[in-house]
């Protein structure tokens, strides 16, 4: 029997929970992801890898694998780690598709790394940090795995506009998908990883448009979340529907950044 988890008491489940419940069942489609599967900040994180040649690198917070497939062919070894055991099963079926015998899985949560210290040349997330529950934590944790000498490459949505376009973008997120947790600023990246021991790059900032129609179905948005997504849409004031380039049938445009940091 299947159990409808819009209808469970909150209490029943936790964060982590929640993000596995929602990605789980969607893991094939992240890896089929035209959104995910390409950009400008992709490259960027492949031509690191191939400038640095990693002996170990670690994808976190892998989704559909799109950075292990990117560092494969520069790294000696790519752990792709994710809370998700069906997305690690749906990368490593893919890895195999695609010849990338080096890419390795493990399930786990980015605020508990089950390796030693010093373990990566080459630590790398995208699209990932904006579900992380404890950001300092997991930040923390990452440049306690990242060898001296060693690189990472941080990229996520971010949010800029001020605090009207703030709200509205979370709130847009949060109806999409529940375990969202905050596309930060750059500010926020910038005093995190300084908190977390490393030494931030400037941040490289990019547009990045969704299609409505994908952006829904690759969380399988129930009908009524759907419908709030389109309300707050056509409510927005002129300023947000600027910035996030809000269309007819609800296309509308991010803002990404990427972090290149190394330990301080």
């Amino acid at each position: 029997m299947t159990t409808d988890k819009m209808t469970e008491p909150a209490e029943s489940r936790s964060h982590r929970t929640l993000v596995t419940d929602q990605f789980g069942p969607q893991a094939a489609a992240y890896v089929a992801s035209a959104v995910h599967a390409a950009g400008a900040d992709l490259k960027q994180i492949a031509d690191i890898a191939a400038h640095h040649r990693p002996a170990r690198a670690l994808d976190l917070g892998c989704g559909g694998g799109h950075v292990s497939f990117a560092l494969a062919p520069y790294a000696g070894q790519v752990l792709a780690y994710d809370l998700s055991a069906e997305m690690l099963a749906a990368v490593l079926a893919e890895g195999t598709r695609r010849g990338l015998g080096n890419i390795m899985a493990q399930q786990g949560s980015v605020d508990s790394l089950p390796f030693a210290n010093a373990s990566f040349d080459l630590v790398a997330s995208r699209f990932s940090a904006h579900h992380w529950h404890d950001l300092d934590r997991a930040l923390a944790e990452a440049r306690r795995v990242l060898a001296p000498g060693g690189i990472a490459v941080l990229a996520d949505v971010t949010s800029r506009g001020g605090p009207l376009v703030d709200t509205f973008l979370q709130a847009l997120e949060l109806l999409r998908d529940p375990s969202h947790v905050r596309n930060r600023s750059a500010e926020e990246w910038q005093a995190a990883l300084t908190g977390a021991g490393f030494r931030p790059e400037a941040p490289i900032f990019a547009r990045l448009r969704l299609d409505h129609p994908s952006w829904l179905a690759r969380m399988n948005v129930p009908p009524v979340m759907a419908a709030a997504i389109a309300a707050l849409q056509q409510a927005a004031p002129a300023e947000v529907a600027r910035h996030l380039e809000i269309e007819a049938g609800g296309h509308f445009t991010l803002d990404t950044l990427v972090i290149v940091a190394r330990p301080g």
